[in-house]
């Protein structure tokens, strides 16, 4: 049995003011060095709402341009304004900061988010009006109280405060008096998370096409974990985000890997699926605040706006086998193990050549590379460089000396197989999944047969070991739509309905 993508979500959120409040970058300074001139410099070089929506990346993220047409686009972008800035995209939308704290609300089950009465009663119809929000989210609502309330709160209580503008408009209360695990803090990242996570799992199963009920099974793959003292990090965001999402035929369950974690997912649900466990599973993942302004530092020295002011999300459907939808190919699957090292050419081995030889393949034979999509308007200034860019350097360096690339094209390699990054600094967001919906657009369209999504990541952050970590797997054609001419999906359909018509008039001409 074939596991194939149905179809995805991609969503984005503008936080400007969890950038000053919530951001690492930005509470740490405030403790080591609250006078600093960076914290006195950065409320200038926030960006408004109209901003991010004229952001290129941005555009390209929601799906209103494709990553062909931005490489096409000079570089920086933040000095650029893109002639599309719908708020709305094939893929999913860029929600303004007033309707994701009514809906970060709206995922608390514990009565732990407070609200300003005023601010709700002033967009809480801005929120109803979202086309993915229905009415079992916005019964969720309260009206909310009083602004004293509020700032007591968070002046007495150790509530993390919400703002709007830099006004105070709300907070998120601890959930336990001496747990940090459970602090306010904590509390207000995992629900952005799961609050994002609930925008996306809404967008991806309404650009699949399929009802809530056939959705079984979720996996979670963000950075944040929830859990209390006894179980720090045991989960579950998956079930909490699809109660919200109304996928009541769903369970799931967490998968953590760091920017690997997507990519991991995936396979997982590749795997479930083809194995029959599961018809319809979902993989999804919210933002992380935490990373909020996190090269904010090298931005404002720049004179440059703070771009990482975007709260990303994603989510990938995956079913079983139509006929018509990209396929994973779960015999194309590279592996960072154990013993691999961290090398470059050794992690590069693993995740591009080693699968494709297992296979016969070349690795001129994918069409596209999708590594880590990191937008280079945001890392170049902060020194990392083009993140994306590197990545397809050592692989066309591999393929030279392999054989399977004349020196003389090491430059069009790039071009040809790669993209240009476009995805916000969030993490796991970046790690190979953005190009998934262009992907499965175009391998439908018969442009591209067969890419390659490779997750990345780095284990050490969690001081559990120095290992290096990364799978990745390969999108392909359907093979049932290879054997009749890589047709359309609407096509195909045409056909089924042709057939079936002239089924009935044979059975009508022989009296049946």
């Amino acid at each position: 049995m074939k596991s194939v993508i149905k179809g995805t979500g991609y969503i984005l959120v503008h936080a400007p003011d969890m950038v000053l409040h919530n951001g690492t970058t930005q509470t740490t300074e405030r403790i080591v060095n609250p006078e600093s001139e960076y914290l006195k410099q950065l409320p200038k070089h926030i960006r408004s709402f109209e901003q991010v929506l004229a952001y290129y990346p941005n555009q390209v993220y929601i799906g209103n341009l494709t990553p062909d047409e931005l490489a096409e686009v000079p570089q920086p972008w933040c000095d650029k304004e893109c002639p599309k800035t719908d708020r709305y995209g094939q893929f999913g939308q860029i929600m303004p900061q007033e309707e994701f704290l009514l809906l970060m609300q709206a995922c608390d089950v514990f009565d732990l988010v407070l609200l300003d009465k005023d601010f709700v009663a002033a967009h809480k119809e801005q929120l109803a009006a979202n086309p993915i929000i229905d009415e079992s989210i916005m019964a969720r609502v309260k009206d909310g109280v009083e602004a004293s309330e509020i700032e007591h709160l968070v002046k007495d209580e150790h509530s993390e405060g919400l703002y709007n503008h830099d006004k105070l408009v709300g907070c998120v209360k601890r959930a336990h008096d001496i747990d940090t695990n459970l602090s306010a803090h904590v509390m207000h990242e995992n629900l952005v998370s799961k609050a994002s996570s609930v925008m996306s799992l809404l967008s991806a199963v309404k650009n699949a096409g399929i009802e809530k009920d056939e959705v079984e099974y979720v996996i979670d793959c963000a950075e944040e974990a929830c859990g209390d003292m006894n179980q720090r990090g045991g989960g579950n965001f998956a079930k909490s985000a699809a109660e919200i999402a109304g996928l009541m035929s769903a369970t799931g369950s967490d998968a953590r890997g760091f920017c690997a974690a997507p990519a991991h997912a995936m396979i997982e649900a590749a795997a479930l699926v083809a194995s029959g466990a599961y018809k319809t599973v979902i993989v999804t993942a919210g933002g992380c605040t935490a990373k909020l302004g996190m090269n904010g530092k090298d931005h404002v020295k720049k004179d440059l706006p703070v771009m990482e002011d975007m709260i990303g999300g994603f989510a990938v459907v995956v079913t079983r086998d139509d006929g018509v939808s990209p396929e994973i190919n779960l015999d194309l699957l590279g592996r960072h193990c154990v013993g691999t090292g961290s090398a470059p050419q050794a992690v590069i081995s693993s995740l591009v050549t080693d699968p494709l030889d297992r296979n016969g393949l070349k690795i001129t034979d994918i069409d596209k590379y999708s590594p880590e999509m990191q937008n280079p308007d945001i890392t170049k200034p902060a020194g990392a460089g083009d993140v994306p860019l590197a990545n397809y350097k050592m692989i066309a360096a591999l393929a030279v000396k392999r054989g399977e690339l004349e020196k003389a094209e090491l430059a069009n390699f790039a071009p040809k197989h790669g993209l240009t990054g476009w995805a916000p600094t969030q993490g796991h967001i970046p790690s190979g999944v953005p190009y998934i919906g262009f992907a499965r657009n175009d391998i439908m369209a018969g442009k591209l047969k067969r890419v390659m999504i490779i997750g990345k990541g780095s284990l050490f952050l969690g001081r559990m070991t120095n290992l290096f970590d990364g799978v990745s797997f390969v999108i392909q054609t359907n093979s049932g739509a290879e054997a009749v001419g890589g047709v359309s999906e609407e096509e195909i359909k045409g056909m089924i309905a042709k057939a079936m018509k002239d089924f009935a008039a044979t059975l009508m001409s022989q009296g049946e």
